[in-house]
């Protein structure tokens, strides 16, 4: 028997500078991560320079349909402020990628809330914007991007009673991460994009998202897997990862109609010369047994010495089967998602 999660405070931090630990039942509201009394490994208070550069903020908005996969990220690592879009035209097969740097992140502000508030990042003539509002009982996900290549207006609002993954874990002996994700939920909205208007609703469009922070450790690794769409007639996305949390708590899991359930640990199979062969991602607990076939990727790669980033984002078909500890099996025959190999040196 699993714990039930916890009640979520108003904000992540304290006023004596703890941090609220564990799996909540909902979103924080406030992640205002600064306010954490961080040390040195020694224990001693950390300095204004360590705290202001050493924490790191990730948001990222998934489209998935059958017709195009659309990517869009922020991350802020105090030294490098990154934005990147990519649209995958799944017909012809073409990947279309933009990405744009800001030296300290001058040119991004992030929202310190994932419920109410707006991340944005301004840079000539692009403007890209992520938004968190409530709609009466129901939370709102919005993306609106402006650039001479495309605009996208697109929105994702949580059924009523939606369950997210919503943890925070210890990270290394002072540090601790905090991430809050959604999939399985519905996109609507318009993209413009090479002279043509694309309706997701109609392209059945499905999203998912993520907003993570916190003091990561120096060197941070990750493997993760994300699918959201439709399958058997049920609303089901999950989100797999190894690598970031998983001190206590993990982020594993599934959702089916909106409600949460957790996974065990997750292994990731894959030729490390060859990131475009297949995946198998299995799960301890059984839940999970699937294959991963990618299409092709967006890639990152930066290398100053002091600072580095290998950044690698597949997306291609899912296979296999979804085996829930109630009985309930789902078979996965070519659903479009994604999956990740990350390093960062920061």
């Amino acid at each position: 028997m699993h714990k039930p999660p916890r009640t979520p405070p108003q904000q992540l931090i304290d006023e004596h500078g703890a941090v609220a630990f564990g799996r909540f039942a909902d979103t924080i509201a406030r992640i205002n991560g600064r306010a954490a009394d961080l040390r040195t490994p020694m224990g001693k208070p950390a300095s204004s320079f360590a705290r202001h550069f050493h924490y790191k903020q990730f948001q990222y908005f998934g489209i998935i349909s059958d017709a195009l996969l659309i990517g869009c990220a922020f991350a802020d690592t105090g030294w490098l402020g990154l934005a990147f879009v990519y649209v995958y035209d799944v017909r012809t097969k073409k990947l279309h990628e933009y990405t744009w740097r800001s030296p300290f992140a001058r040119a991004l502000h992030m929202s310190e809330s994932p419920v109410q508030g707006e991340s944005r990042f301004e840079q000539g003539k692009v403007a890209i914007q992520l938004g968190y509002q409530q709609r009466g009982d129901r939370l709102e996900k919005t993306l609106r991007i402006r650039t001479p290549e495309l605009t996208l207006d697109a929105g994702m609002l949580e059924p009523v009673d939606y369950q997210p993954m919503s943890i925070c874990t210890r990270t290394g002996i002072n540090g601790w991460t905090y991430a809050n994700k959604v999939a399985g939920v519905a996109v609507t909205g318009t993209l413009t994009w090479q002279a043509q208007t694309h309706s997701l609703q109609a392209l059945g469009a499905w999203g998912h998202h993520d907003f993570s922070a916190g003091y990561m450790r120096r060197e941070t690794f990750w493997n993760w897997a994300c699918l959201t769409g439709e399958v058997q007639g049920r609303a089901v996305g999950f989100n797999l990862s190894c690598g970031v949390n998983e001190t206590s708590e993990t982020e594993n899991c599934l959702w089916l109609d909106g409600q949460l359930v957790k996974v065990s640990t997750v292994s990731f199979d894959y030729q490390r010369d060859d990131l475009l062969q297949r995946w198998q991602i299995t799960s301890d607990d059984g839940q999970v047994e699937l294959t991963f076939t990618p299409e092709g990727r967006h890639q990152e790669r930066l290398d100053l010495g002091l600072f580095a980033s290998n950044f690698n984002q597949l997306f291609g078909r899912f296979d296999g089967h979804l085996t829930l500890v109630d009985g309930t099996r789902l078979t996965l025959e070519g659903q479009y998602g994604f999956v990740e190999e990350q390093f960062a040196k920061w």
